[in-house]
């Protein structure tokens, strides 16, 4: 890869590392979408606690991931709350674009072909030297 891919590669994860880990923790708290759908009809505390009324979200339960140590947009055991979110924004990047790299880096592999010059091989096997030298002699033959 050139060094102005790897310039770009870098400059693009370094603006994504970023995002993450500084301005993640100034996104919104406040429910919207599917969420305040969710609590039409209830009466909720300033803490978005379900108070009284009747709402599709007093059905709501934990999720399988839960007890995940990146549950809830956070790192477990981190006690700073902005250091935490931070983190485990930081974490989803990195983990991202790792597996990003391997699937690109797995697809350029399968690509090539281990070859001893600059013969191809064509979907019959043979390669281009020894397809053009068939042909050569299929012509002379006939």
């Amino acid at each position: 890869m050139k060094n102005r891919s790897w310039a770009f590669l870098a400059g693009g994860l370094l603006v994504a590392l970023l995002l993450a880990g500084v301005v993640s923790n100034y996104a919104s708290s406040h429910p919207d979408g599917l969420d305040s759908s969710l609590l039409k009809g209830c009466t909720v505390d300033a803490d978005d606690n379900i108070v009284g009324g009747s709402c599709p979200a007093q059905q709501t339960r934990d999720h399988e991931f839960a007890d995940s140590p990146l549950a809830d947009y956070g790192v477990r055991g981190v006690q700073n709350s902005f250091v935490s979110t931070g983190l485990s924004g930081v974490l989803g990047v990195l983990v991202t674009f790792a597996i990003g790299a391997g699937g690109f880096w797995l697809l350029r592999r399968r690509g090539t072909t281990p070859t001893g010059g600059d013969a191809t091989t064509s979907a019959e096997g043979a390669t281009s030297t020894e397809g053009a030298a068939a042909a050569s002699r299929a012509g002379t033959a006939g």
